[in-house]
């Protein structure tokens, strides 16, 4: 399918954005103690996948964004059509269903889609990084074609089930547990904060099957809506992001068969790590897409009003921010880049991955609460749209591992380098 999506886009593929020329980023080759660097440039490809996230972000999503904000709405008919474009199973392989494209594509249609609405590309994230990856990396030929065939394709949701009332940071101390019941698992539990919580079909939750083996006791299962005791809690009232659904669940005696175990029995704290290490990247895209997005709002409006006489970006003060908000964001999008590249060449991207959620969360908060400035008592209103950038660039501080995760993450991978090279 994105063989026509790519060649359609091809024709007006641009890279004259407002800073934004990731045509050449320095990306590290591990060789345990020699790294290097390499240019990476753009394929035309990339270019049309961006463009094509790009013109369907501005053509199908901005219209209804504002009003979905205010009333919470979940874009059903948006999710909908970015399965059908292939957004929602981007890496994955064609023979699952998915559009078998690589993490440089994934991030570059993330920012475009984060740039218009964050709540439409958060659904986006947990369908491709956390859901369709975990499937695709440790489950079975018969969960692939059961389970994750229709979630690439679009015709099923995913959900990620980790955090719980009392577990957020510390995944280890997992309090939903799972016992076996002849060829059935029996869970009981809650879990909190999940996001498609009350729209997915089908949810991949971490349960302790042993809790003598504390997190290696850990196992992921996949659970359908629908089963009996499967509870599903109100959707919350956010700050941001408002559109996409975030709730708690409940589990009951839910029986789940052995068919649904994700992995082997034990290896759920991996998986989850595992998948988390991905999903950082895709929100580090989606921060970078609120950032970015806020910025070139900024700009517009810098032509747009004048003050003593002239255009307000011929003033220093505003220069001088529109300057370090750019700067800021082509960080960020190298960074991003970087980890991208290193997922797609099969390396090691623990660390950076955190550097680039950590990084890009920082500075989408930075730069939209100065696209608020920029626009004076304006960017205090909905109508000029730089106010929901700040609210949606919060919980990029926050989910997939919190800023304060991220630099225990990136200290202890850059530690053991060091040994590696000492």
């Amino acid at each position: 399918m994105w063989l026509n999506l790519t060649a359609n886009f091809l024709a007006k593929a641009s890279t004259t954005d407002l800073c934004y020329d990731p045509v050449v980023f320095l990306h590290r080759i591990d060789n345990t103690s020699n790294k290097q660097t390499m240019n990476f440039q753009l394929s035309e490809d990339h270019i049309a996948i961006r463009d094509a996230a790009r013109d369907f972000a501005q053509n199908e999503i901005a219209s209804s964004a504002v009003e979905r904000d205010l009333t919470g709405e979940f874009p059903y008919e948006i999710v909908k059509k970015l399965g059908e474009l292939g957004f929602m199973g981007m890496m994955v392989d064609p023979k699952w269903g998915g559009s078998g494209l690589d993490a440089v594509s994934y991030v570059l249609a993330m920012e475009e889609i984060s740039k218009i609405d964050a709540s439409v590309s958060v659904v986006m994230s947990v369908n491709n990084s956390l859901v369709c990856w975990g499937l695709e990396t440790f489950g079975t030929d018969e969960q692939k074609e059961r389970l994750l065939k229709p979630l690439a394709m679009g015709q099923k949701l995913g959900a990620y089930c980790l955090s719980e009332p009392g577990v957020g940071s510390d995944a280890t101390q997992q309090a939903t547990t799972a016992r076996r019941d002849g060829n059935d698992w029996i869970v009981d539990g809650a879990k909190n904060w999940i996001t498609n919580g009350t729209t997915a079909d089908y949810y991949i939750v971490f349960a302790q099957t042993d809790l003598s083996k504390k997190h290696k006791g850990i196992t992921a299962f996949i659970l359908e809506k629908g089963m009996p005791g499967f509870e599903i809690g109100k959707k919350e009232d956010k700050l941001g992001i408002r559109s996409s659904d975030t709730c708690s669940l409940g589990f009951t005696g839910v029986r789940v068969p052995d068919a649904n175990r994700l992995g082997d029995e034990g290896i759920g704290f991996r998986i989850a790590m595992e998948t988390l290490n991905g999903g950082r990247i895709g929100i580090a895209a989606q921060a970078l897409g609120i950032a970015s997005g806020a910025y070139e709002r900024a700009i517009k409006y810098s032509f747009e009003r004048h003050a003593f006489g002239k255009p307000i970006n011929q003033l220093q003060a505003i220069q001088f921010k529109l300057a370090d908000m750019c700067v800021k964001i082509d960080a960020a999008r190298l960074l991003i880049l970087r980890a991208a590249k290193a997922k797609d060449n099969h390396e090691s991207y623990i660390k950076e991955a955190a550097m680039a959620k950590l990084y890009a969360s920082t500075i989408a908060m930075e730069v939209a609460s100065q696209a608020i400035q920029i626009h004076g008592g304006y960017g205090y209103v909905r109508e000029y749209l730089v106010e929901r950038s700040l609210r949606d660039a919060k919980i990029t501080e926050i989910y997939e591992g919190t800023s304060e995760i991220q630099h225990i993450v990136i200290a202890r991978q850059l530690l053991k380098e060091y040994e590696l090279i000492s």
